[in-house]
């Protein structure tokens, strides 16, 4: 009998689901510097406020449908109609600030793009460009917040960007790459140099 493959270890967080176990080996924690991707996930962090991020992942597709592929220049110039269509659309977390949020994220977005020349460099400079590595060993280390992420909170908010709080902030950091919070024993670990 042949023997059983080995199931690689995983950060905790991620086994309750399948969904959550695909997320976490395929994109959580890697570097992202791609603008589109950046500004996707600020806004999928922002909807999840007081939500779990599972719901969010489910309806993440709807979103990219919704938004126009997260095309910031068409988002930007959403109105009232767009607002009113995106409150009745299902596929999507249905609440009106939130969905407000996106907007005016779009606009505060496209300025940053144009004053930095792009987002990614614009947010990377809060790692000071490259990620922060810790060496977390179980669930209770993960801290909510931290001082880069009240930092970048502040930031943003004073460049009129909404749903960023710190919390909201970290959480867009380990999903993005700019910090690395996979458990030291989770295969997806990247060795430090």
């Amino acid at each position: 009998m042949p023997p059983s493959p080995r199931v690689p270890k995983r950060c905790e967080w991620c086994l309750s689901h399948p969904i959550y176990v695909e997320y976490h080996d395929k994109e959580w924690g890697r570097p992202v510097h791609n603008d589109r991707k950046l500004f996707e996930f600020l806004i999928l962090e922002g909807a999840q406020a007081g939500l779990s991020w599972l719901t969010v992942l489910k309806k993440r597709e709807n979103y990219r449908q919704a938004l126009d592929g997260f095309d910031a220049e068409k988002i930007a110039r959403y109105g009232r109609p767009k607002v009113k269509q995106l409150l009745q659309n299902g596929g999507i977390i249905r609440n009106r600030l939130k969905i407000e949020s996106i907007i005016d994220n779009a606009k505060a977005y496209l300025a940053v793009k144009k004053e930095f020349g792009s987002f990614d460099k614009y947010i990377w400079q809060f790692v000071g460009n490259k990620p922060v590595k810790n060496r977390r060993k179980a669930m209770k280390e993960l801290p909510p917040r931290t001082e880069i992420s009240d930092s970048m909170s502040q930031e943003l908010k004073k460049r009129g960007f909404r749903f960023v709080g710190s919390t909201i902030c970290y959480a867009f950091m380990q999903a993005m790459g700019l910090v690395d919070d996979h458990w030291v024993h989770c295969f997806r670990r990247r060795k430090s140099k």
